[in-house]
This record gives C-alpha cells, structure tokens and sequence, in this order.
C-alpha cells in the first residue's frame, strides 16, 4: 500500500513539476516571440502531458438515473398541534406549579389567577341578566297591548330598544367569562369568584413556563407553550434542480444530530414556488412517534429520487473547485514553435442525481452536446495543474 501510495505521488508530482517547467523554456521563446496569453477558462497541454495525465475524452450521453438525493431540513409540528397560552384579561398569579418538560393533558389546570376584573364581569353579568329578565316581561306584554291598539307604536320602539340593548349586553358579558374560563350558566350570585383557572388548551408537552407566584401578567404576555410531539413533520430544502425528482408519496428516511437509528416520513406536499435563493420546499410527515425527534431539530435525509432519460457524464469527470462543479472540454488542437498542444475549456455545471458512477448534470445551453468532448478521465489532473501551476498555457 506504501509503494502504491509513493509511486501515485511520484506521478502527480512528475507530472506538475513538467507543466510547472515549461514556463522555463518560455523565456528562450519570449526573445523572438511574446508569449501568448491563455483566457482563465482554457487549459493548455502538450501531447505528452496529455499522456502523462492520463487523459481522455468522451461524449455526453443520456441515461435514465434513480438515486438518493441527500438534504437538509428542520422538524415542525403543525399549527393545531402547537399553542401559546395567554390570559385575555390578565391578573395575578396565585399558584403555578409546572415545569418544563411535564405532560398535561387537554384542560388540565395550568395556573390560577386573580383579578378584581374577573368579579366586576360576573357581577355585570348577574346583573344585566336579572334586568334582562323584567324587559322581556315587560316587552312581551308591550307587544300583546300595542296588538290590541292600547299601546302606542312609539312607545313599544322604545320598549324594543331597550329590551335588544340588554339582550346584547348580557351575550357580550357571557362571551367574556367564557374566555376568562367561567360558565355563564352555572354562574350564580353566590358562586362570584376574583380567581380563574388557566386550562391548557390541547394535550402535550410543557415547552416553556413564564410565569411565578405573585407575577402580574398582561393579556399580551405568554404564560405557557404546549406542544404535542405525536405528529410531526419535516421542512426539507432542496435546489431548484431536484423541484422534478419529489413528488406527493415518496418515502423519507431521515436522521437527527449523530445518531445511527433512521427515522421514515412520507412528502405530502411539494412546494409551489421557488425561494430568492433558488431553493424548494418539500414537506414529509413524519410516520411513527419517533421518542428523540423533537421540534426544531436540525435533520439529514434521503430521497428516493427516480428521473427520465437525462444528461448524465461518469462522476469523475466532474470536479469541484471553489464550492462550484466543473468538467472540461475539449477546445481545439494547435501547434506553436513545432510543437503540438490541446485546449480544454473549463466549464460550470450543476450537479444532480449520481447513480452506479454516474452522475446527472446540467449543461449550458450553448454546449452543443451532440459535439461535445468531455474529459471523462484525468479531469482532476486538469485541475491540480490550473492550482499549482497558476496557467495552462506553454510555449
């Protein structure tokens, strides 16, 4: 394994040492001729460094490629599985005793409040309600003697204002003492009370606690979030590219942080339009109550990724370089002071599914990829000359 190793270095070494050197013999050439001056996209090779580099060229083929695309994403849980809960008129608090991380279970006391409010809506409401009463007697009994011409029609208006006035007032009042969590039908005048209960509003998990005995809470402010962890699902980010390799039904296999146990999820639906950034959104339901997946977790996946009849090249004629994809292609032949040299352009690419070696990739439209001649092996080659030796071109 060492001497393979040696012999590799030996090679790659001999080979940029030769490209590297051909700027000596430059400066014989640069007394009768300047030197020619190579575009940034273009690498220049003799015959026999071509040789050296073991390179080769091929066409662009079209193959039918299925893979595995790898993304990234977050864990979300749904709107109705997630809540904040506040106190519509806020107040006191008199006991609270939960902590983060405790299960409750849909109206399950969370913490008591106080508020002199809260009896000032009862006591409006005993009130308006026993009014309420005496004007609908009297507004019937109104309406049975302006039928029999006793009554005037003026003042039966009134007798009607009066009484719908107190009927609206008494329904605002029970909609305010059934936000407060009072039930306006068991509510009698020995039953007023200045403390509420606050009651959680689904099943879950406590995520935070903002409140302590005696804190006076606004109506504004958070006291608990609960989330139900049991449904799940992931937001996965994936390049404009990959927007036809998803679809609704695919299957998911994720992992959270560095553990090996995979986790399943279903795509339910793919997003509609493309992010500033040239990104797409695909959103999974998560399948089984995973115990580690938690909301807001960072996740790793893989999509079963299937695609027609694509362009596709061998993955290692396809090399990176500043965070980029690049292959080369083939130029044109030429010849200077007797000797024979070859051109290769340096194009980007986007890379897209990679399948038994080889890989999808997206072309500029200006390639003609019926003519095109790609360097398919030695591509590496090609690059470690352009960083070491700084140019392609010798003379």
């Amino acid at each position: 394994m060492k001497t393979n190793r040696f012999i590799q270095t030996f090679i790659l070494t001999a080979f940029i040492a030769i490209l590297v050197s051909c700027n000596g013999g430059k400066k014989n050439i640069q007394e009768t001729k300047e030197a020619e001056v190579l575009p940034e996209d273009i690498v220049e090779l003799r015959d026999d460094q071509i040789k050296l580099a073991d390179i080769e060229t091929g066409s662009v083929g079209m193959r039918s490629i299925s893979g595995t695309l790898k993304v990234t994403g977050l864990v979300g849980v749904s709107p109705e599985n997630l809540a904040t809960v506040c106190m519509p008129f806020g107040g006191f608090v008199k006991s609270a005793n939960l902590m983060p991380g405790i299960a409750v279970t849909k109206g399950q006391t969370l913490a008591i409040l106080e508020n002199q409010e809260f009896v000032d809506i009862q006591q409006n409401y005993l009130e308006a309600k026993s009014k309420l009463e005496f004007t609908e007697a009297d507004y019937k009994r109104h309406a049975e003697l302006y039928k029999e011409d006793v009554y005037s029609q003026k003042n039966l208006q009134q007798v009607t204002s009066d009484y719908k006035s107190l009927k609206a007032q008494v329904h605002a009042l029970e909609q305010k003492l059934n936000m407060i969590g009072i039930n306006p039908a068991e509510l009698h005048e020995d039953d007023i009370t200045r403390s509420v209960a606050v009651v959680a509003p689904i099943s879950g998990y406590i995520k935070a606690v903002n409140v302590n005995i005696g804190k006076y809470v606004a109506p504004t402010d958070i006291l608990f979030e609960i989330v139900n962890s049991n449904k799940l699902y992931l937001e996965l980010t994936l390049f404009e590219k990959d927007a036809d390799k998803v679809s609704v039904g695919q299957k998911i296999r994720f992992f959270i942080n560095n553990e090996s146990d995979q986790h399943a999820a279903i795509i339910y639906q793919t997003g509609k339009v493309v992010n500033a950034d040239k990104t797409y959104k695909v959103y999974a339901t998560v399948e089984s109550n995973c115990k580690n997946v938690l909301p807001g977790m960072y996740v790793n996946a893989m999509i079963e990724a299937t695609s027609g009849e694509v362009t596709a090249l061998p993955s290692e004629s396809i090399v990176s370089f500043d965070d980029k994809d690049y292959i080369f292609v083939f130029e044109k032949n030429k010849e200077e002071n007797g000797k024979q040299f070859t051109e290769y352009r340096m194009i980007e690419v986007q890379k897209g599914v990679t399948d038994e070696g080889f890989t999808e990739v997206v072309l500029p439209k200006d390639l003609d990829i019926k003519t095109a001649k790609v360097v398919i092996k030695g591509a590496y080659n090609l690059l470690s000359a352009k960083k070491n030796a700084g140019e392609m071109s010798c003379g």
